[in-house]
């Protein structure tokens, strides 16, 4: 007879392969998690957003992706780092989200197929998923006791904070072949009366606690096809790719990060590469698209095509751009004779912010319908200058 397999075994092969906080739970349907999708899809929330939100049955169902499924082993790694000032020399710089400054997401997955080598020499099938349609990670976490929603919708660690990856083993391995699962034990909400989150949310994206309109959120915006949405451009500031507002205003992030100081009780996270943190847009506007997919191909954009960085660096360079500098007006110049439409559309709105008018001759005669709505379209106010963030 095979002798059982020990989830702490399991566990601690996980965090030595790099994983910091390991949990386990049944693989049974999560049923409040679909409801709420459900509820939010027929609300329209999660606006053109497919994630999970495609097919619920099966994203809350563990068994649709692996038959006779029974237990998750759920894990979360920190990809908390402080961010690194912004780069010196001339011209505008645009902030990256934390969770791209490295690939944490590689060392979760790492640590995940740690714990499913294992199970599958005991002869039992292991999956390994994250960041995936297939499965709500964040309530396999909370089930699995790791944390519990925030009113940022964020999973909130008990004495770490929200600033985690997260994902699963999916294994039809059961109590009765490994021995010592913990019992499941819900995490008890830490947010209180604190609603900072949906304040800071430059957009309102944060509808209520705990629920956020895809629609509004800058992250998602950043991510959808077409034209990025004229409402929330003035209010992307700066930022290139995702928006950490509603983490760094976190009472429980703010509080554990102090504890991840040396001799503390925080994850050692690797340092990655500081030049993460932030691009040069018209660095990034020069590039070829060769270029573009090298440097930044862990990131998320429509297609694969690197239009769309182009589109959300002009944003960005209408927002913190200089209309009187040369480099900035040979940017808008080039843009606004791209062959893609979305970003000639972006040009002429940044042109326009930035007092560069006489530039849009490039474009007088183009037929492009976004090229042309953005033409006809009210011109936004100057931007004020200010100062960078860091």
């Amino acid at each position: 007879m095979t002798r059982p397999l020990r989830y702490e075994d399991l566990a601690a092969v996980g965090r030595a392969a790099g994983l910091d906080v390991v949990g386990a739970c049944s693989a049974a349907v999560f049923t409040a998690a679909r409801t709420a999708i459900e509820e939010r899809k027929a609300a329209g929330l999660n606006g053109s957003m497919q994630f999970t939100y495609r097919n619920p049955v099966r994203s809350t169902d563990p068994s649709a992706t692996l038959p006779g499924a029974r237990t998750l082993l759920v894990a979360a790694c920190s990809y908390h780092r402080d961010p690194p000032e912004p780069p010196d020399g001339p011209g505008p710089v645009a902030r990256v989200a934390r969770y791209v400054w490295a690939d944490d997401q590689a060392r979760l997955l790492g640590g995940l197929e740690a714990m499913a080598v294992p199970l599958r020499a005991a002869g039992h099938r292991a999956v390994v998923l994250s960041d995936q349609n297939h499965l709500v990670d964040r309530a396999a976490a909370q089930r699995a006791g790791l944390g519990w929603f925030g009113k940022n919708a964020n999973l909130l660690l008990p004495g770490r904070g929200s600033w985690y990856v997260l994902g699963s083993v999916l294994t039809d391995a059961g109590p009765d072949a490994i021995a010592g699962l913990p019992a499941e034990v819900e995490v008890v909400d830490g947010c209180g009366g604190c609603e900072r989150c949906l304040t800071a949310c430059p957009t309102g994206a944060i509808v209520a606690p705990g629920v956020v309109d895809a629609r509004r959120c800058l992250s998602w915006s950043l991510q959808v096809k077409g034209p990025f949405p004229r409402e929330h451009r003035v209010a992307l500031g700066d930022r290139i790719y995702g928006c950490d507002d509603c983490q760094e205003v976190c009472p429980p992030n703010k509080r554990e990060l102090r504890r991840a100081e040396p001799g503390g009780r925080g994850e050692a996270v690797p340092v990655g590469d500081p030049s993460q943190a932030w691009v040069r847009v018209l660095a990034l506007l020069a590039a070829t698209d060769e270029e573009l997919l090298d440097r930044h191909g862990r990131w998320y954009f429509p297609d694969r095509d690197p239009a769309y960085l182009r589109r959300n660096a002009l944003v960005v360079l209408g927002n913190v751009g200089d209309g009187a500098e040369p480099e900035v007006r040979a940017a808008l110049h080039a843009a606004l004779g791209h062959p893609h439409p979305v970003v000639r559309a972006q040009a002429v709105w940044s042109a326009r912010r930035l007092g560069c008018d006489d530039l849009l001759v490039a474009v007088s005669e183009d037929r492009d319908p976004e090229v042309r709505a953005e033409l006809a379209a009210p011109a936004e106010p100057l931007p004020s200058p200010t100062p960078r963030a860091s």
